[in-house]
């Protein structure tokens, strides 16, 4: 059950509920709100009327909108890794791993809460906290990649890095682009054109001894 899932089916006052399934429902308010209004527009009163509670409960978690912001950008920059991680382990067939390794960005963005939101298009990335958390998750992704190509091209650290970087960029910005321009290209078939294009290049780079890709 996501964190929105549990905001829906605990929001009714009153309810009691352990400390955990509190900040979980919390979190899930939070996300509706950041999303809908942008961390600026949005306040600590919409965050607990959202999720049913008085302030003084939202405040025994969260001791402000910033910490509650930082707390689910943690949450939702871990879900992205951790995406494309998976993918990169799904397969050892190298043009399949291109393809999820940039499906897993396209789900990630498809995602109905709109938590990429928070990630690649936060209103508070001149807050340090938030471009360093933004930052990081980025260069996570890049390097995990970056392993992947230096083990099956024998290329340098930094040249896998500049791949890497470059492979994970375009797989968020066209993700993005998909989603915000309401195309009728299947997700699928998105990340089919998509990982075409890319393979294209990187298959230009022999695997490492010499066989082919």
């Amino acid at each position: 059950m996501t964190a929105i899932e549990q905001t829906e089916a605990a929001r009714p006052r009153g309810t009691r509920l352990p400390r955990r399934a509190r900040r979980n429902q919390l979190l899930g308010a939070a996300q509706e709100v950041f999303v809908a209004q942008g961390y600026h527009a949005a306040a600590m009163d919409d965050i607990a009327e959202r999720a049913g509670v008085s302030k003084p409960v939202l405040y025994q978690h969260f001791p402000g909108k910033l910490e509650l912001y930082l707390a689910l950008l943690d949450q939702h920059c871990e879900a992205l890794f951790q995406a494309v991680r998976t993918a990169l382990a799904s397969t050892t067939d190298n043009k399949q791993r291109v393809e999820a390794t940039m499906d897993a960005y396209f789900a990630y963005v498809e995602d109905e809460g709109g938590a990429f939101r928070l990630v690649f298009e936060s209103d508070l990335t001149n807050e340090p906290a938030v471009r360093e958390r933004v930052d990081r998750v980025s260069l996570q992704c890049a390097e995990a990649i970056s392993d992947v190509i230096a083990e099956d091209t024998g290329l340098s650290t930094e040249e896998s890095m500049l791949l890497a970087v470059g492979l994970g960029g375009v797989s968020q910005v066209v993700a993005r682009y998909w989603l915000s321009s309401g195309s009728g290209i299947p997700r699928e078939r998105a990340v089919g054109l998509l990982t075409s294009l890319a393979w294209r290049g990187i298959a230009g780079f022999p695997l490492h001894g010499g066989e082919p890709h």
